[in-house]
């Protein structure tokens, strides 16, 4: 690990692993400072409640690695404890059901970060791989409660119009915090140059993932075509709004991705990923440093570097966050 990864506040906007203390060591391994895991995509709001729980538990149990993150300074602390911070977030707004009040108890929870839609269509929006109608009525409230009480509005899985109504209607930053740019590759869940400016005009924020069927040479991907992507949003949206978003899904096996890609995980096929093999170099997360590394070689200055690897996410969380 180099001293330039060892000094920076490394953050990681998506990650869906299976969470268990084999992961978490890898997230101490890979210089972790915080990531977003995911702790809801179809569940509803008891079956969520359920999932915090057992994430706030394991958090206890491995409370020497493990911190939970409620703040911005919550990240600093574990950057100085050398302790991995535990963003809770969603990938689906459906735990939420139809009860706004809903929103702050997930927010007391810790919940940070939620995305509105998951591919489909729920009581907020449209997501990628549905005919999109847009944000509902009721999706606006949300917007504006999720506004209110300091959650990250995510927007990476939602369609295109749902996306450009979200972004028009969050007085907060937003993000996607974890896609490709279809520049480089067409698919449902990659986004245009239009809708990265798009988010970027409006002061949000994008995370880059190394999902590698996104990514230009798919399955045959390497941590320099990551580079790649991320390279090419910075050139278009400038280096102070980009980040990174991985989408591990470190543990699972390929009944996971069958889940995945079918609606709520048991409905219609939406996708087929086909062999999904993380870039090599980067196929662990213990094997982080290494995407540090290539920017290094790549002649990225440090300052670029260190806003990549954490310091946009820490100032969007910031703006967000604190209310």
């Amino acid at each position: 690990m180099s001293n330039l990864h060892e000094n920076s506040i490394i953050i990681d906007g998506l990650n869906i692993s299976k969470f268990e203390r084999s992961v978490f060591e890898d997230m101490r391994k890979g210089g972790v400072t915080a990531v977003n895991c995911t702790v809801s995509v179809w569940e509803d709001f008891q079956k969520t409640i359920d999932n915090i729980a057992e994430m706030k538990q394991q958090i206890r149990e491995y409370s020497e690695i493990l911190t939970l993150v409620r703040t911005t300074d919550d990240i600093l602390r574990a950057k100085k404890e050398n302790k991995t911070g535990i963003i809770f977030g969603f990938q689906n707004s459906y735990a939420f059901e139809d009860n706004l009040g809903y929103i702050e108890v997930f927010k007391e929870l810790g919940v940070n970060v939620v995305q509105l839609c998951y591919n489909t269509q729920n009581l907020v929006g449209t997501g990628c791989y549905e005919a999109d109608g847009g944000l509902s009525g009721y999706g606006r409230e949300v917007i504006q409660e999720m506004n209110r009480v300091g959650i990250l509005v995510d927007l990476s899985h939602v369609g295109a119009k749902t996306s450009s109504d979200a972004i028009a209607c969050s007085k907060k930053p937003v993000t996607y915090s974890h896609c490709c740019p279809s520049g480089l590759k067409e698919h449902p869940r990659n986004k245009s140059d239009e809708q990265l400016k798009e988010i970027a005009d409006a002061h949000g924020f994008v995370g880059v993932t190394m999902f590698a069927p996104f990514l230009k040479r798919g399955a045959e991907a390497n941590v320099e075509d990551y580079l790649e992507a991320i390279e090419y949003v910075v050139d278009l949206i400038g280096e102070d709004k980009v980040g990174i978003g991985t989408d591990f899904t470190q543990g699972y096996s390929t009944e996971f991705f069958d889940w995945i890609t079918h609606d709520k995980g048991r409905y219609r096929r939406l996708t087929n990923f086909g062999k999904v093999v993380n870039p090599e170099g980067i196929r662990t997360i213990g094997e982080f440093p290494n995407l540090t590394a290539a920017m290094e070689r790549a002649g990225w200055s440090e300052s670029r570097i260190k806003k990549v690897m954490g310091e946009n996410w820490m100032r969007v969380f910031g703006e967000v966050w604190n209310v």
